[in-house]
Formats: structure tokens, sequence, C-alpha cells
């Protein structure tokens, strides 16, 4: 049973670490303070290859590239934001895992709600022609009807 519970606790353990994996001994700074920034931003971009990873946790070339360029662009001096304006400039605001609010994204998040909307507003006016009572015929209806009616 020990064998048992320290074997998942290993393998457990090995799972944690698998994200960390992900950047190579040859890309972190020298700088703890650098490079915890340079971790931080990574976390926030998006691989373009996994595209539902960031590229801290993505072992893809194009993820590798990107992280070098964060930190390049934090060695030269860049703050954060400069950083991400970079980033966004050169591959668009795809790359943010979470995107700034903007009209642009806004209307992508409201049109589901509007399409909805609209389809009750649909169904509510649909519901009401059909349950309108049927108006009578007019003289003339009536009479053809029955003209219709005879001839059949």
């Amino acid at each position: 049973m020990k064998m048992l519970r320290a074997a998942l606790l290993a393998v457990a353990l090995a799972g944690a670490a698998l994200p960390a994996l992900a950047v190579q001994p040859d890309e972190v700074l020298a700088d703890p303070a650098l490079e915890a920034r340079a971790r931080a931003i990574s976390a926030n971009l998006r691989c373009m290859v996994c595209q539902n990873q960031s590229i801290d946790d993505s072992n893809a070339e194009l993820a590798r590239d990107l992280r070098v360029l964060v930190r390049e662009r934090l060695l030269a001096g860049d703050t954060d934001e400069q950083v991400y304006a970079f980033v966004v400039a050169r591959y668009g605001e795809f790359v943010l895992l979470k995107p700034a609010f903007s009209a642009r994204n806004a209307m992508l998040w409201a049109t589901p709600v509007v399409i909805l909307l609209a389809g009750g507003v649909f169904l509510m006016f649909r519901r009401r022609r059909a349950q309108s009572p049927a108006r009578a015929l007019t003289a003339d209806e009536e009479a053809r009807l029955r003209e219709l009616l005879r001839d059949g």
C-alpha cells in the first residue's frame, strides 16, 4: 500500500512539474526579478501553435521564440505594457490569452445574446399572430366561397 501511495505521489508531482519543463534552462534570465516578470508575461501570451496553452507551458518552437523575444525586450528595458504592445503589434490580439476589452471583442461576445433575443422576439410575435382570432369573411368572400362549394 505504501508503494502504491509513493508511486501515485511521484506521478502527481511529475505531472505538476510538466508545464515548468517548457522553459529551457538557456532561456532563464540571470536576474530573478526580470525572470519573474518574463514568466508572468509568458503565462498571459497564447502559443500560436497550441492555441490553448500559454507560451510558458508550450514546447512548440514558436513558443520558445516568443519566450526569447519577451526576455530580449525586458533586457532592453521595456516595461511589461511595452512588451505586450510589441507582441500584439506583431501577432495581433489573438496572442493574448485574456484580450483587453474593446468594442471589437464586445461585439463578438454580444452577438450570441443578440441572436437569442431576436429569436425570442420573433417567436413571441409569431405565437401572437397564430393565437389571434380569425377575421370574418367579407360579403364578397362569402359569396365566392358559396359559389366554389356549389360548383365543386
